[in-house]
């Protein structure tokens, strides 16, 4: 059993400053995006994508609604209406 595994990130951290001191410091990140990476979560049902988001924020090309045809393609969903853009 590999207990090591490649897991890509993206990260959003905000900082808050009072009189140039950092006062609070908040990170920010998908959580159900590395339980797909690392095979405990399905996401077959799920609206949730890998290691394609951290790909994204590095590559601006790569398409962002992938989950919205995704969703819009399943028979008999209520959202099967929705048209990408």
């Amino acid at each position: 059993m590999n207990l090591l595994a490649w897991v890509e990130v993206p990260l959003v951290v905000v900082v808050q400053l009072r009189a140039e001191k950092v006062v609070c410091e908040r990170i920010y990140w998908d959580q159900a995006s590395v339980l797909v990476q690392i095979g405990l979560l399905d996401p077959s049902h799920l609206p949730v994508a890998g290691a394609e988001t951290a790909r994204k924020v590095l590559n601006p090309e790569l398409p962002s609604n992938d989950l919205i045809r995704l969703a819009a393609a399943k028979p008999g969903d209520s959202r099967s209406t929705v048209q990408s853009v």
